[in-house]
C-alpha cells in the first residue's frame, strides 16, 4: 500500500470515529479525504476487507467493551494450550528471545543490525533485526523516512547498522501478508528489557488476533495484579509494533488509550484485524 493510502484512511477513520453515532454516508467519507465516491470505497475495502459502513461497528467503545467480556475466557484458552503465541492458532508464530544482560551493557557494540523503511497497512514503517531476530518494528507517523537510522541509533547506539531493505522486506511481507504461508518459519523477535517487561511482551502474545486484554487482564495473567501501571509502562517500551502486539492492550473501560504510533493508529490496527478475523 502507498503510504498516501494509509493517510486517507486514517483520516477517513479518525471523522468515522468523530461522527459514528450519524453514520456518516459513502459519499460524505470521500468527499472528506478528497476521492470520488467509486474510488474511496474500492480503496477502504482493498485496505479493511470490508466497506467503511461493516468496518465503523469495530470502532466504538461497545464494541470494545464487549471483547473484553471475552477476555478472560481467550487469554485462559491460549495459557492450556501452552502457546507461545497467537501464531498457532492463526499462522503466524512468533517466538521471543530477551536480550542477554551483557548486549544490553554493550549499547549494541558488536551486532549488526539490517534494517529498512516499508510501507505497510498502517504507513511507513522502519524495520530491523540483528542474525537473532527482529529487534526493531516502528511505525513512523509524521517523519521523513531518512530518519530512520538516527532512531535506530538512539536505540542501539555502538551497533553496526547496514541499511538492506531487500533483506527487510521478505520480513515484512510476511508479518503482514494475507493469507498466511502454510509451514513458513516461526518469526524470531529479539528484544531487550527487564524481566518483567519480557513477561509482560510475552504474555500479550496470547491475545489472538481480533480480541482484546485490559491492562488488568495481563497484570493478572503475569501474577502482578498490583502492577497495572508497569504493565502500561512495559507496553510502551515494546520496541517491535504490531508484531508484539501491545495495540490489543485496552483500558477496561473499553477505551481503546495510548499508543506510541498514534491513537487512531491503534483502533486502526485493531479494527483491521477485527474485519480479518470476526467478520466471518
Amino acid at each position: 500500500m502507498h503510504p498516501a493510502d494509509y493517510e486517507r484512511m486514517e483520516k477517513a477513520i479518525l471523522y468515522l470515529d468523530k461522527n459514528y453515532r450519524r453514520q456518516p454516508s459513502l459519499k460524505e467519507l470521500a468527499r472528506f479525504v478528497g476521492l470520488s465516491e467509486y474510488h474511496f470505497h474500492r480503496l477502504f475495502t482493498r485496505w479493511a476487507g470490508i466497506s467503511p459502513k461493516r468496518f465503523l461497528q469495530f470502532l466504538t467503545a461497545e464494541y470494545a467493551r464487549g471483547l473484553l467480556k471475552e477476555s478472560p475466557n481467550v487469554l485462559e484458552a491460549a495459557y492450556e494450550a501452552g502457546l507461545s503465541g497467537p501464531g498457532r492458532l492463526h499462522d503466524l508464530i512468533v517466538n521471543v528471545y530477551a536480550v542477554t544482560p551483557g548486549e544490553l551493557k554493550t549499547d549494541g557494540a558488536g551486532l549488526t543490525i539490517r534494517y529498512g523503511v516499508h510501507p505497510s497497512p498502517f504507513g511507513d514503517c522502519l524495520l530491523a533485526a540483528t542474525d537473532k531476530g527482529i529487534c526493531d518494528l516502528s511505525f513512523l507517523p509524521g517523519r521523513h523516512a531518512g530518519e530512520a537510522e538516527a532512531l535506530l541509533r538512539s536505540r542501539w547506539g555502538k551497533a553496526t547498522l547496514v541499511r538492506d531493505p531487500k533483506a527487510t522486506k521478505t520480513v515484512v511481507d510476511r508479518i503482514f501478508e494475507r493469507p498466511r504461508r502454510e509451514g513458513a518459519p516461526p518469526l524470531k523477535v529479539a528484544v531487550r528489557g527487564t524481566n518483567f517487561q519480557v513477561k509482560v511482551w510475552e504474555a500479550i502474545l496470547r491475545i489472538p488476533p481480533g480480541y482484546a486484554a485490559s491492562y488488568e487482564d495481563i497484570a493478572e495473567r503475569i501474577d502482578a495484579p498490583g502492577a497495572v501501571r508497569a504493565v502500561g509502562t512495559a507496553l510502551g517500551r515494546n520496541p517491535v509494533a504490531f508484531l508484539v502486539p501491545c495495540h490489543r492492550v485496552i483500558r477496561k473501560t473499553g477505551a481503546f488509550g495510548n499508543y506510541g504510533g498514534g491513537p487512531i493508529r491503534k483502533k486502526a490496527m485493531l479494527a483491521w484485524e477485527a474485519a480479518r478475523f470476526r467478520d466471518r
